[in-house]
C-alpha cells in the first residue's frame, strides 16, 4: 500500500489540470517534488514553483529542451516566490527558461547565485534566465568572493532582471569564458537593473565582467544593450571588458562612479551608451586600452572623474605587455561622441616608468568637448602624435591642443530624451546623434519589482523626544526607534550605564544645542553594527566617568567583520574628558569595516589621552582601508595626546577612489605630542588617494606625515599656519623620484 506522503507527494507533482495551468505545467511545492518532476519532463514542459519562501533551496535545473520548445522553470506568482538562506541556481541543458525568482536574505553556498552550468563540462546553451530579483543576497563574510550571475555556454540570455545591493568580493555578474564551450558565446545582456551597489573599498568590486586577463585574447562576442546602471559605486570599473568583438550599447549609467573599461582583449565597440554624472563625485565614463578599439555616438554629461575613473581616458601602454597589464593603445577609433561638462578627458593617462607607449595609429574625430564653465579639462600626459585628431569642437580648454580641435561656445539645448544638444546646424554632425534615446530606469528589471532607495537618510523617520528624568532614558529611546528616526533630548545630565548599539540609521541631538551631557560609564558609549549609522549634534560628551582602565573607545564599530558600510556625522559636538587614563580614543574602526563617510563640523575635543579617529585596521596591504570619505572642517582640537587622524590604505591595487579627506579650517593646539604616539603625526596618511589640509591653524603639536603608495594620489596642503609644529613628512613608497605631494601658502608663525 503507498504510504500517504508518497501519495501526497505523487499528487503534488501530477498534471493540474486547475484554471491557469496547462496540461504541462507541473506545480511543486518542496525539493523533493521538485527533484521528482525535473525527471518526467519533456521539451515545452514547464516546473511551477508555489508561492512562498523556499529556505535553503538549491536548485539544479539540468534539462534538455528543444528551439521552440524549452522547458521551464518559473515562480507560480512572478514575484512570489523567495529563495532565502543558502540557496542557489544552476542551469545545464539545452533551451531551458527560469524566470519570477526572487533571491533575498540570504546568500549562496557556492561561488555563484545563478550558474549557468552544472560543472566545467555541463553548460547551458540557447538559454534565458529573466525576471529574476537578487537582492543584498550576500555573503556576511564581506571577504569571502562569489558571483551573483555566472554566464557560461553559448548563445544564452539574461534580461529584465533586478540586480542591487552587493556587498561582498567577487563581481555582480561575470561572462566566464573558460573552455571552448564558453567561447565566442554570443550571450545578450539586455534590459537588466543594475542597482545601487555600495562601496567596496577594495578591488573585486566591478558590477559586470565579461573575460579575464588569461583569456583575453579571446573573443567573447556578447552584447550588453539596454541596461540601466544605477549609482554602481563597487570599484573603479563599472564594466571591465577583457575579452574581444563585444558591443556595449545603448545603455545608461547614472551617478555610478567609475567606467565602463575596456580593459583587455581587442575589437569591441562602444556605442550609444549614456552617462548622467550630475556632478556626484567620481563620476567616469569610458577608459580606453588595447587595440582596434571602436567608440561613437557616446553621450556623456557632469561627470567628475579622474584618472583611471575619467569621464574619458585613453591609456599609455607597454609594448608587448603581459596578458595581465596595460597594452599598448593601437588603432582605436573614437568619434561623435559629446562630452559635455565633464571635467577630465586625459590621453596618455596611467604614464609611468612601464606604461610608456603613447596610443598609435588612432584617431579621434567629430567630438563635442564642451564645459560651459570654461574649465580646462583635456590633459596630455604624453606625445599624442600617434592619434589624429579632427573636427573636434571644444570649449573652455587651454591653448596648446594639437590641429584637429576648433574652439567654440554654442548654444544648448535639451531635447526630449533629456540630452543637450548644439542648436548651430553646422554642429549637427559632431558629436552623439540627436536621435539616441536613453532607456528608462522603469523599462529595466522586472516590472513587478520595486526599485528601491539604497540608503535610509538621517532624520527621514520620526522625531522621538526623550526625558533625561528617566533612568537609561537614552537606552529606552533605541530601543523603541526605526530606521532614519531622530532622538531629541530634553536639557539634563545623562548618565549612560550600558553598551549603546546602533544598528539603524538614527540621529541624536540636544533640544538645545548645548544643554546635554552625556556621560558614558561603561568602556564604550556607542557600538555601530552592521545596518547601523550614526548623526550627533549639539551634545556634549563627558567621559570623566568612564571606568579607569587603558583603551577605552567612545564609538566604535563592531570589532570584525562588518558587511555594511555605515555614516558616522557629528555637528556642533563637544567631546571632553575623555583622560582618566591612558589610550581613551574617541573612534575606533574595527577589522573589515568600512565608513561611507565619517563627517565632523563645528565640534571641539579636548584633553583626550588616545587618538581622535583609528581608521588603520586593513594592515594586509591588499587595497583594503577602512574609511572612503572622511570630512573635518571647521573643529577646535586640544590636548590630544595621540593622532588626529590615522588613516591607512596598503598595497598597490589601483582600483578604488577612496581614502578621500578634507581636514580644513580647523584649529589644532597641543596634539599628538603622547608619549605612546609612536608614528610622531598628528595626522598620518598612508596611501590616502585624495587629500586637502587648507586653512587650518596647528600650534605646538606633532607635524603630518604623508606616505603616497599607488594610484596617482592628489595631495595639496595649502594657506595653513604653523607654529611650533613639526615639518611635513612626505615620502613616494612606490615612485620614484621626489614627493608629489603640493605645499602651497603656507606660513609659520611667529614663534613667542
Amino acid at each position: 500500500m503507498m504510504s500517504f506522503s508518497k501519495a501526497l507527494g505523487a499528487l503534488t507533482i501530477g498534471i493540474l489540470l486547475s484554471p491557469g495551468l496547462s496540461a504541462k505545467d507541473v506545480v511543486v511545492k518542496d525539493k523533493g517534488a521538485f527533484d521528482a518532476a525535473l525527471k518526467r519532463l519533456a521539451p515545452g514542459d514547464a516546473i511551477v514553483l508555489k508561492n512562498g519562501t523556499w529556505q535553503d533551496f538549491e536548485v539544479g535545473f539540468f534539462a534538455e529542451g528543444r528551439a521552440g520548445k524549452p522547458i521551464t522553470l518559473r515562480a507560480e506568482t512572478p514575484g512570489k516566490v523567495i529563495l532565502s538562506g543558502r540557496s542557489n541556481l544552476r542551469l545545464a541543458g539545452q533551451h531551458l527558461v527560469v524566470s519570477g525568482l526572487v533571491f533575498r536574505n540570504g546568500y549562496t553556498p557556492t561561488q555563484e547565485v545563478i550558474s549557468f552550468q552544472r560543472n566545467a563540462k555541463q553548460v547551458a546553451n540557447h538559454s534565458r534566465v529573466t525576471e529574476v530579483v537578487i537582492d543584498n543576497f550576500n555573503n556576511p563574510d564581506r571577504d569571502a568572493v562569489d558571483y551573483w550571475v555566472s554566464l557560461s555556454g553559448k548563445h544564452n540570455r539574461f534580461d529584465h532582471s533586478y540586480l542591487a545591493g552587493k556587498r561582498n568580493q567577487g563581481v555582480t555578474m561575470a561572462v566566464r569564458l573558460e573552455g571552448e564551450d564558453s567561447q565566442q558565446n554570443h550571450h545578450r545582456i539586455d534590459h537588466n537593473y543594475f542597482g545601487p551597489r555600495p562601496i567596496l573599498g577594495s578591488n573585486g568590486g566591478e558590477t559586470l565582467r565579461v573575460g579575464t586577463s588569461t583569456y583575453s585574447l579571446t573573443d567573447s562576442h556578447t552584447l550588453i544593450e539596454e541596461n540601466y546602471f544605477d549609482r554602481c559605486d563597487g570599484e573603479v570599473e563599472i564594466i571591465s571588458i577583457k575579452s574581444g568583438r563585444n558591443i556595449i550599447r545603448n545603455n545608461v549609467f547614472f551617478e555610478s562612479r567609475g567606467t565602463l573599461t575596456l580593459r583587455h582583449g581587442n575589437g569591441n565597440l562602444v556605442e550609444g551608451n549614456v552617462f548622467f554624472g550630475n556632478g556626484v563625485e567620481n563620476t567616469g565614463g569610458i577608459r580606453v586600452i588595447n587595440r582596434d578599439q571602436t567608440v561613437r555616438n557616446n553621450y556623456l554629461e557632469g561627470l567628475t572623474g579622474t584618472r583611471f575613473g575619467s569621464g574619458f581616458a585613453i591609456m599609455n601602454g607597454t609594448v608587448d605587455a603581459p596578458l595581465n597589464r596595460y597594452s599598448q593603445v593601437l588603432n582605436a577609433h573614437i568619434h561623435n561622441n559629446s562630452f559635455i561638462d565633464v571635467d577630465h578627458l586625459q590621453f596618455g593617462a596611467g604614464k609611468d616608468a612601464e606604461r610608456n607607449a603613447p596610443p598609435a595609429n588612432s584617431r579621434m574625430e567629430d567630438n563635442l568637448v564642451l564645459h560651459r564653465t570654461g574649465k580646462a579639462n583635456v590633459v596630455f600626459y604624453d606625445d599624442m602624435r600617434g592619434i589624429r585628431f579632427a573636427g573636434n569642437v571644444v570649449q573652455g580648454v587651454d591653448a596648446g591642443l594639437p590641429a584637429g580641435f576648433e574652439r567654440a561656445a554654442p548654444a544648448l539645448k535639451r531635447n526630449s530624451a533629456g540630452l543637450l544638444m548644439p542648436q548651430d546646424e553646422a554642429l549637427r554632425q559632431r558629436g552623439a546623434s540627436a536621435s539616441l534615446r536613453p532607456i528608462a530606469k522603469a523599462q529595466t528589471g522586472p516590472a513587478w519589482y520595486p526599485k528601491r532607495e539604497p540608503q535610509v537618510a538621517f532624520d527621514s523617520g520620526r522625531q522621538i523626544a526623550v526625558d533625561g528624568a528617566r533612568e537609561d532614558a537614552l537606552a529606552h529611546a533605541l530601543a523603541q526607534a526605526g530606521n532614519g528616526d531622530r532622538l531629541v533630548l530634553a536639557p539634563g545630565r545623562y548618565p549612560v550605564a550600558r553598551l549603546l548599539v546602533i544598528d539603524k540609521v538614527l540621529s541624536i541631538e540636544a533640544q538645545q544645542a548645548g544643554s546635554v551631557v552625556l556621560l558614558p560609564e561603561r568602556n564604550t558609549l556607542f557600538e555601530i553594527r552592521n545596518g547601523g549609522s550614526l548623526k550627533l549634534a549639539g551634545l556634549q560628551i563627558d567621559g570623566s566617568a568612564s571606568p579607569d582602565s587603558a583603551g577605552n573607545i567612545l564609538i566604535r564599530t563592531q570589532k570584525s567583520g562588518m558587511q555594511v558600510s555605515y555614516r558616522l556625522v557629528l555637528e556642533n559636538v563637544e567631546v571632553r574628558n575623555l583622560d582618566v587614563n591612558h589610550s581613551h580614543h574617541f573612534f575606533d574602526a574595527g577589522d573589515r569595516s568600512l565608513a561611507e563617510e565619517i563627517r565632523i563640523t563645528g565640534s571641539r575635543f579636548s584633553k583626550i589621552s588616545g587618538d581622535l579617529l583609528r581608521l588603520d585596521k586593513e594592515r594586509d596591504d591588499l587595497g583594503n582601508y577602512n574609511a572612503e570619505a572622511l570630512v573635518l572642517e571647521g573643529n577646535r582640537f586640544a590636548q590630544i595626546e595621540g593622532a588626529l587622524v590615522s588613516l591607512y590604505r596598503g598595497g598597490t591595487d589601483e582600483s578604488t577612489f577612496g581614502p578621500r579627506l578634507a581636514f580644513t579650517r580647523n584649529v589644532v593646539d597641543r596634539v599628538g605630542q603622547g608619549k605612546r604616539n609612536k608614528r610622531a603625526a598628528a595626522l598620518y596618511l598612508h596611501g590616502v588617494q585624495r587629500t586637502r589640509i587648507a586653512a587650518n591653524e596647528f600650534a605646538d603639536s606633532a607635524g603630518i606625515v604623508v606616505e603616497h603608495t599607488v594610484g596617482d594620489p592628489d595631495t595639496e596642503l595649502r594657506g595653513n599656519t604653523y607654529r611650533k609644529v613639526a615639518a611635513l613628512k612626505a615620502s613616494e613608497l612606490h615612485a620614484k623620484g621626489a614627493s608629489t605631494v603640493r605645499v602651497l601658502d603656507n606660513q609659520e608663525a611667529r614663534r613667542n
